[in-house]
């Protein structure tokens, strides 16, 4: 594998494509760190220990690189953008005119990207406006106010510097997809995770139980080889070809497969969820008195409500991502335009009916696995009362990028033929 990396930036291409993704992500650091103005610094450094493990706030700041807080200028992350297209291919499946769009090929998909950064920025502002007034209702544990002016004025400025920075890491993210190698958005996740690991090594090493310590780097091995296995698991169809005359030629019949995947929702299940769990104790943190600091308290991210919770959420949201990315009855029809059959199921509804029947089966066991590894921090925690200092759902989201990430730089060696990581 080094020995892989080290022909990689052998090449001239590949290696200023490497080089230009670790300066964005530098700059998504420094800006990670950059306060926005007209906030008290004194009063932020004061409740940063506070807000990394205040519930439902640690798992955004998490997202966010610690930036949010830091209330820095990428305080909301890319949170915003993932959330935006998500929907965005959501209502695809229930909009004609955006599922007309959808299979306009790079015409449609460029005015679909234009639809959802309009949406991010909405989102975006929306998401600065609450969070401002979610800090302000926070001050008392601070001892002195986080905003130096609590005016429309000042209040204004900071949403629209939050907001600018989310639209910046989305520029940033898509010139990481263009001239760099991998996905930009993942990526960006990526770094902002990983920002993130030194914290919750020191809380495992600065640990009093010691039974924790020892056990704790074997079962991170274990939920990371589970997870490979998982992401990587697939169920492949055997697809025949019949002979063909195509002109004056006659095409010889080809057997080859359709692969299916266990999880074919990837994390996209997993961080819908978590946006969606994490909308009531962000209220409940707004409103002010008993019922607000009750509501909060009931959808702790540690807490058996939020664990069932996002759980079904995640169950449901798999099974929806599914069959929006995949349409069994238009790939029958596709198999029938071109001549393929599978082994046994005869062409047309039946062949739809059996991929149906077929990727229900793989969903399950895949959404059960997305909603076990997510809660298992929380279950772990409610046992052992041990801050893991990472999620279930950082975890999975940092394998899968890294494995799409690997599998990219592998195709960019394989074109000069030299040896892939996965092999």
């Amino acid at each position: 594998m080094l020995s892989t990396i080290l022909k990689a930036f052998q090449i001239a291409d590949i290696r200023k494509k490497i080089l230009f993704v670790a300066v964005m992500l530098l700059i998504y650091a420094l800006g990670s760190h950059m306060p926005v103005p007209g906030v008290n610094a004194k009063a932020v450094h004061s409740l940063q220990s506070q807000l990394g493990g205040n519930g439902i706030l640690g798992l955004l700041n998490t997202f966010s690189g610690g930036g949010l807080a830091r209330i820095a200028v990428f305080g909301l992350g890319i949170m915003p953008y993932i959330t935006a297209s998500i929907i965005l291919q959501l209502l695809q499946a229930v909009v004609p005119s955006l599922e007309k769009l959808s299979k306009e090929g790079e015409v449609g998909q460029a005015r679909i990207t234009q639809y959802t950064r309009y949406l991010t920025v909405g989102f975006a502002f929306g998401q600065s406006i609450g969070y401002v007034f979610l800090f302000h209702s926070l001050q008392a544990q601070s001892g002195e106010s986080i905003l130096t002016h609590f005016d429309a004025p000042h209040i204004l400025l900071v949403a629209i510097c939050l907001t600018a920075g989310c639209i910046l890491l989305m520029w940033i993210g898509e010139l990481i997809t263009q001239r760099g190698i991998g996905n930009g958005i993942s990526l960006l996740i990526l770094a902002s995770i990983v920002s993130r690991l030194p914290s919750g090594i020191e809380l495992w090493w600065n640990s009093q139980n010691q039974v924790f310590k020892v056990t704790m780097p074997f079962l991170v091995l274990v939920v990371i080889a589970a997870i490979v296995f998982v992401q990587e698991g697939q169920r492949r169809i055997p697809v025949q070809y019949a002979k063909r005359v195509i002109g004056r030629r006659m095409s010889e019949g080809t057997q080859t497969y359709l692969p299916l995947r266990v999880n074919m929702a990837g994390v996209i299940p997993v961080i819908f969820a978590v946006s969606i769990m994490a909308f009531p104790p962000t209220v409940g943190q707004l409103i002010r008195g008993s019922f607000g600091t009750k509501l909060a308290d009931f959808f702790t991210p540690n807490g058996w409500h939020y664990i069932v919770g996002q759980s079904i959420f995640i169950v449901v949201f798999t099974y929806f991502y599914t069959a929006v990315t995949f349409n069994p009855v238009d790939q029958a029809d596709n198999l029938k335009k071109y001549g393929g059959f599978i082994p046994g199921v005869r062409p047309g509804r039946p062949t739809a009916e059996f991929l149906d029947r077929v990727l229900a089966r793989l969903t399950f066991p895949g959404a059960l696995f997305l909603a076990a590894v997510a809660a298992l921090p929380a279950i772990l925690f409610s046992q052992t009362h041990e801050n893991f200092g990472i999620g279930g759902t950082s975890i999975l989201i940092v394998i899968g990028v890294a494995l799409e990430t690997m599998k990219q730089l592998e195709a960019q060696l394989m074109m000069r033929n030299y040896e892939g990581f996965l092999k």
